[in-house]
């Protein structure tokens, strides 16, 4: 019984809602994206795997001192 009042719950959860078509523009600028600018996410991997001398598995490779 919990587990079937759980999915339920879950189901209202996700909060599923129709989007307008002038609404859609919105949802598609690049400031709604997960990651807007990619290249700069990948500079800020690097700064920050080279400051701790660790290796992140992002396809930069080097360690501690940050030249790959």
């Amino acid at each position: 019984m919990s587990r079937l009042i759980f999915s339920v719950l879950i189901l209202f959860a996700t909060g599923c809602a129709e989007v307008k078509p002038w609404q859609r523009g919105n949802l598609a600028r690049p400031s709604m994206a997960f990651d807007p600018d990619p290249l700069e996410s990948k500079m800020q991997q690097h700064l920050y795997q080279s400051k701790e001398g660790g290796f992140g598995g992002y396809g930069i490779g080097g360690g501690g001192c940050g030249c790959s």
